[in-house]
C-alpha cells in the first residue's frame, strides 16, 4: 500500500516537472516585453529637426503592402536586439514619433519590411546614426503610444490622448526662439515665460493631469502649431503664460485674457480666466488689472476652441515688477498660482461641463 502511494507520489511529481518545463520553454518562446515610455514628454527641440524628403542621409521607408492596413505599427528587429537597445521619441509638436535602434544595419529595413496603419502614418524614413538607425514616422495626428516587443518585433499601438488620459492640458509658454517678445534693460520676456512654465511642469508631473507643452525650449513655434496642440489633444484646457508692458512705466500689475469667440456653458474661457487671474494674484500678493477678452491680432487664443486663456504675469516697463519677474522664487509662486487654478477648475465641475 505504501508503496503504491509513493509510485503515484513519484508519477505526479514527473508529470509536474514536465507541465512546469513546458510553460517555461513556451514563455522564453513567446517573451514579450512593454517598452517603457521613455520620451512621451518630448517637444520640439529645435526648429531644424523635420528633415524635408531627399534630404542627405534620409531614404524613405518601404512598407509591407500585405499588412497596410493594421492597426499597430510593427517594426521587425535583428535578433539579437533587446529592449534596452531601443529609444522611443514622442515629438508630438511636429506630429512625428522617432524609433532609434542599436546595432542595425542600413540594409536591414530593406530586407525586413515595416507594416504600418497608414490612417496613423503619413511616411517613415530612415537614417543611419552613430551605433544603428533612426527611423521617423510622420503621424497624420496628434497620438500617444504604447509599446510591446515581442519574438523580435516591436508592436506600438497609437491611442488619442484621450484613450489615454482623463485630463489633460496645454501649457503655451509664449514667445521663444527669434521672438524675444517685451525686452527691456536686458530682459527677455520669453525666457521668463519659458522658467515660470518649468517650474509649473515640475508640480503638474506630481499629479494626475497630462500636460502638453508648446516649448520646452527655446524655439519658437507657429501660432498655428500652438493651436493645433491644443485643438490635435481636445484638452480640457489650453492657458498661455505671457508678461505685459504699458507705455506708462508706473503700470504694474496681472492680467487674464480670454477667448470671447466661443461659448462654453458651464466652465468656459471667462471662468478660466478669471481662476488664473485670482490664485496668480493670490500667490504672488500682487495687484489685479482685471480680465479682457483676446483682440483680433491674438490668433492662439482666438482660435483654439477649449476654454482658452492667458495669464499676463506682469509689466516688464515697471522697473520694480521686472525686477520680480527675475526672480526664482517669484517665478515660482506665479507657476504655484496657474497650478492653483488649474486644480480649482476641475473641483469646479470641469469635467462634467
Amino acid at each position: 500500500m505504501q508503496f503504491d502511494i509513493m509510485k503515484k507520489a513519484a508519477i505526479g511529481s514527473a508529470v509536474f516537472s514536465i507541465a512546469a518545463m513546458g510553460i517555461i520553454l513556451y514563455m522564453s518562446a513567446e517573451k514579450v516585453i512593454t517598452i517603457s515610455d521613455v520620451a512621451q514628454d518630448e517637444v520640439q527641440r529645435n526648429t531644424s529637426y523635420v528633415q524635408q524628403e531627399g534630404e542627405s542621409g534620409e531614404q524613405i521607408l518601404m512598407f509591407a503592402s500585405n499588412e497596410a492596413d493594421t492597426s499597430y505599427l510593427r517594426v521587425p528587429l535583428p535578433k539579437e536586439c533587446r529592449a534596452e537597445d531601443i529609444i522611443i521619441e514622442n515629438h508630438y509638436m511636429n506630429q512625428e514619433l522617432c524609433i532609434l535602434i542599436n546595432g542595425v544595419e542600413p540594409v536591414f529595413f530593406e530586407e525586413n519590411l515595416i507594416s504600418v496603419n497608414r490612417e496613423m502614418i503619413r511616411k517613415g524614413t530612415c537614417e543611419e546614426i552613430e551605433d544603428g538607425m533612426k527611423l521617423r514616422f510622420r503621424l497624420t495626428g496628434i497620438f500617444e503610444y504604447r509599446t510591446i516587443l515581442e519574438n523580435n518585433d516591436l508592436y506600438v499601438s497609437f491611442l488619442r490622448p484621450k484613450e489615454m488620459y482623463d485630463k489633460i492640458v496645454v501649457i503655451d509658454p509664449a514667445c521663444g526662439g527669434s521672438n524675444s517678445g517685451y525686452a527691456v534693460d536686458g530682459l527677455n520676456e520669453k525666457e521668463i515665460n519659458l522658467l515660470i512654465a518649468q517650474k509649473l511642469k515640475e508640480k503638474l508631473d506630481k499629479t494626475d493631469i497630462k500636460a502638453y507643452y508648446t516649448r520646452m525650449d527655446d524655439v519658437n513655434p507657429t501660432e498655428e502649431e500652438r493651436v493645433g496642440l491644443a485643438n490635435g489633444t481636445r484638452a480640457d484646457m489650453y492657458i498661455r503664460i505671457q508678461a505685459d508692458a504699458d507705455e506708462d512705466s508706473a503700470i504694474y500689475g496681472t492680467t487674464a485674457v480670454y477667448n470671447g469667440d466661443y461659448f462654453i456653458p458651464g466652465f468656459g474661457s471667462v471662468e478660466l480666466a478669471d481662476l488664473l487671474e485670482r490664485e496668480v494674484v493670490t500667490s504672488i500678493k500682487g495687484k489685479a488689472l482685471g480680465l479682457c477678452e483676446a483682440e483680433a491680432q491674438e490668433y492662439a487664443l482666438r482660435n483654439v476652441t477649449i476654454p482658452a486663456a492667458s495669464i499676463k504675469t506682469g509689466c516688464v516697463t515697471n522697473k520694480q515688477e521686472a525686477i520680480l519677474l527675475e526672480r526664482d522664487d517669484y517665478q515660482e509662486k506665479i507657476a504655484a498660482g496657474i497650478y492653483n487654478a488649474i486644480l480649482k477648475a476641475y473641483e469646479s465641475g470641469l469635467k462634467d461641463a
